[in-house]
């Protein structure tokens, strides 16, 4: 299961796009700090934001819940990649009853996948003389 949680302050102001499909996206930038350790930033999106999400203001402290990925997309002609963490939900860290229910669903979310046995690992296919490649038209005629 994929679950993240972090609670940090926006380090730039909240920036919304408007996607081909018609979905919005906001896109955040959350700086954590840990003890002793220095301040990380992450990047954050949103899908289908609030439009009460605009009012998040740089400093403003929140809590984020969601999972990480990363995606790939061209640039020019190279390919790049970008990890970043999709929030479920952006609670303020001011208002902490949300954020305890926030993380009590993702408590019960990992719980619900503890209770249930692994998935079965899936089965390898055993290689071909050929390296694992389907023989081509070249391999068929050097052996008819």
């Amino acid at each position: 299961m994929n679950v993240v949680a972090l609670m940090g302050r926006l380090s730039r102001p909240p920036e919304e796009t408007v996607l081909d499909s018609g979905t919005r996206l906001m896109s955040l930038q959350l700086t954590v700090e840990g003890a002793g350790a220095p301040a990380e930033t992450v990047p954050i999106v949103w899908f289908d934001a609030p439009a009460t999400a605009l009012d998040l203001d740089v400093g403003d402290a929140v809590v984020v819940v969601g999972r990480v990925r990363r995606r790939f997309f061209r640039a020019g002609a190279t390919t790049q990649s970008r990890t970043e963490v999709v929030a479920e939900s952006v609670t303020s860290a001011a208002r902490p009853v949300k954020v305890r229910t926030a993380i009590t669903r993702v408590i019960e979310r990992l719980g619900t996948e503890l209770d249930s046995p692994p998935p079965a690992p899936a089965k390898k296919q055993a290689k071909s003389a050929s390296g694992g490649r389907a023989p081509g038209p070249a391999a068929k005629s050097a052996r008819t």
